[in-house]
């Protein structure tokens, strides 16, 4: 177990920290953790490495902010950029401009993007909305509300993650499921919605949607299922 701290140019010190061990939360500069750690108490960095599994119980805030392995956050998790391989569980709400995800998210508030893309699969309890959304999903995404400007779905192609998950969530078919879909241009497969609402939608094979609401055009899938559809533009 090593631990250890520097000065950054913003003159707030570093933090490494690795090994099996616990971590101060506070305000640093560049944050590397390794190894099965956990922080206490909030902690803000201009940046944040994590290899490993890595709990903490207070918040975090970075400009840019990278994971790889097991990650839970018992408060909110947010920063400009943000790359997720691994499965991260974060209690509060989850935020930032930009999310490159490969790898399972689990989310009890709200998630809120300029833009997300990758691979993988979702839980959100609270709204997700984003500027765009570009995903390929390797298991269930869920959200109770989506709302975006841009929204592409597709199952993605077999892989290890696909695998493991199966494995780990049997139950989570590859598929978009959410309460109310709402967006400008909207493209999705493999997905179950009680209302989509977009100006350009595209309902692809494996649909199943309640209601959709379209403005300029609309185009389903022969092996899509919609029960109710209404053009809202001239």
């Amino acid at each position: 177990m090593t631990g250890e701290s520097g000065m950054d140019n913003y003159g707030l010190p570093d933090l490494s920290v690795n090994g099996v061990s616990d971590a101060v939360g506070g305000k640093y500069g560049n944050v590397r953790i390794d190894g099965v750690i956990k922080v206490v108490g909030d902690i803000e960095a201009q940046s944040f490495k994590l290899n490993g599994v890595i709990r903490t119980t207070g918040s975090v805030k970075s400009e840019s902010f990278e994971c790889d392995g097991t990650l839970k956050v018992a408060g909110s998790l947010s920063a400009s950029q943000m790359r997720m391989n691994g499965l991260v569980n974060v209690e509060g709400a989850l935020s930032g401009e930009w999310l490159r995800l490969n790898g399972l998210l689990k989310i009890k508030g709200d998630c809120e993007f300029e833009r997300v893309e990758g691979e993988g699969g979702f839980d959100v309890d609270g709204l997700l909305n984003a500027g765009s959304i570009h995903l390929k999903l390797q298991g269930r995404g869920k959200a109770r509300e989506i709302g975006v400007e841009s929204l592409y779905i597709r199952q993605g192609a077999k892989s290890l993650w696909s695998k493991v998950w199966k494995w780990l969530f049997p139950k989570f078919n590859p598929e978009l499921q959410a309460g109310v879909i709402e967006g400008d241009d909207i493209d999705v497969e493999h997905t179950k919605a009680d209302v989509i609402r977009g100006s350009r939608v595209v309902i692809g094979k494996g649909s199943v949607i309640g209601r959709v609401e379209y403005g300029t055009e609309l185009q389903v899938h022969p092996g899509a299922t919609i029960r109710e559809r209404v053009k809202t533009g001239g």
